[in-house]
This record gives C-alpha cells, sequence and structure tokens, in this order.
C-alpha cells in the first residue's frame, strides 16, 4: 500500500501552468506539449498529485523542447490526492484510482497516439505512474520507459518487462529502496533487457518532480533526473 512519503510535499496545483495546452485524448483531459509533426511521442504518468502539478508540466515542456510529442492525461478524473480531505485518506482514494485503473486507461491513450500517427512511444512514471509504466512495459505497448522513484512495482513485474527501462532511485526511499532497485537492475539484466539504473544520493521519493524550484540543490538533482530521462529516450525512440 502506498505510504507517507507517496503523499509528502504536495505540489500546488494550477491548471493554467506550462506552456502547452490541455485537450481532449481518448476522452481525457491531458496536458499536451510539442508537434504533431514529431512522430515520437512520451506519455507522462503522474504521481498521486496528477497532471496539474507545475513541475510535471514543467517536464512536459522540456521533453517537447527536445524534440518529442509530451502527453500528461489527467488519470484521476479530477480527484488527485488531496491530503487536505481527511475524509478521503490514501487507502481509500486508491480504491477508485488503483494503478491497474490508470493502465487500462493508459492503453487507452496508447491507442489514440498510434491513431495519429506517432510510430515510437515511450512512457515515463512517476510513483503511482511508475506501475502504469510497468504493465505497458509487459505487453510490451511502448518502445522505451524510464521508472523514476517507482511505486507498487515488484520483482515479479520486473520479470515481465520487455523493453529497454531505465530506473531512477532514490537514497532515501520506503517506497522503492536503493535495495530493491538494485533487485530490478539485477533482473533486467539477467533476462538481458537493454536498462540504465541509477540511484540518487540524498534524494527523497519524489524527488524528480515534488522539489522546491528556489532549492538550487533539489532543483539540480531533479535536472540531473530530467536529463538521464530525456536520453534514455532519446537512445532507444527513433
Amino acid at each position: 500500500m502506498s505510504g507517507p512519503q507517496c503523499c509528502s510535499n504536495p505540489p500546488t496545483l494550477d491548471a493554467g501552468s506550462g506552456a502547452g495546452h490541455v485537450e481532449n485524448l481518448a476522452g481525457f483531459n491531458t496536458y499536451v506539449s510539442g508537434s504533431l509533426q514529431s512522430k515520437i511521442a512520451i506519455l507522462l504518468v503522474p504521481d498521486v498529485f496528477g497532471y496539474e502539478a507545475p513541475n510535471l508540466r514543467k517536464l512536459a515542456d522540456k521533453v517537447a523542447a527536445a524534440g518529442f510529442y509530451v502527453v500528461a492525461p489527467d488519470f484521476f478524473y479530477g480527484e488527485p490526492y488531496d491530503a487536505d480531505k481527511p475524509d478521503r485518506p490514501i487507502v481509500e482514494w486508491l480504491k477508485d484510482h488503483g494503478p491497474a485503473k490508470g493502465f487500462e486507461d493508459a492503453k487507452l491513450i496508447v491507442d489514440a497516439l498510434k491513431s495519429k500517427g506517432f510510430s515510437s512511444i515511450g512512457a515515463a512514471g512517476f510513483c503511482w505512474g511508475a506501475k502504469v509504466v510497468v504493465e505497458l512495459s509487459k505487453v510490451p505497448l511502448i518502445q522505451a520507459a524510464v521508472m523514476l522513484h517507482p511505486s507498487f512495482v515488484t520483482v515479479d513485474d520486473m520479470k515481465s518487462v520487455k523493453v529497454p527501462t531505465a530506473i531512477l532511485g532514490a537514497e532515501i526511499d520506503q517506497r522503492s529502496p536503493p535495495e530493491l532497485v538494485k533487485q530490478f537492475d539485477e533482473i533486467l539484466k539477467a533476462n538481458s533487457v537493454d536498462n540504465f539504473t541509477k540511484i540518487f544520493p540524498k534524494c527523497s521519493h519524489g524527488w524528480s518532480v515534488r522539489y522546491d524550484v528556489n532549492d538550487p540543490t533539489a532543483a539540480g538533482c531533479a535536472n540531473e533526473a530530467h536529463k538521464d530521462m530525456l536520453e534514455w529516450f532519446t537512445k532507444y525512440l527513433n
């Protein structure tokens, strides 16, 4: 079950943030950034705070600037997790917004991207979103995957991954501690799946999207993770 780290340091959501725009994709309100001319799409699957998180949208814009068409759908149907609602604790919230439902919804997004002519699709998942991405990687419906501070992902999940996968973990992470991330790495290597694994020292779960932009150290760590993610997609998507 999701722990306290998944819900800590919540962002201030802003529906108007980002240089892109929101449109309907496969029935989902979706933040979109980049050109349809790209033919290479990146699906960003958020943490429990959803697609209106400014840092997530900033990352979408950064990925789009590198030449990709980026989509970040509202997988939570207008109800991201809200720690200020004591009558709706994370355990109850997950009953309506579990990763299994997210995977089913993500398949619709991938189908919609393919119908737009995208020949290559990558997906990055943050916390909750990593579980959705690992499921996409098993089928596989995508060509490359990145998981950042994953939650819910298991050793058994990793045994079924079929696409090149990068795992970016935090040194301080109760959901996916370094020891577990190293197990993931060993499984991918044993199965001859191209992979890249990195543990970010002194970083905590959620650091890649839930960071203080005014904190140079935190922003620097997040930017390093973003760079690794971009390099992975650039290497495997064409």
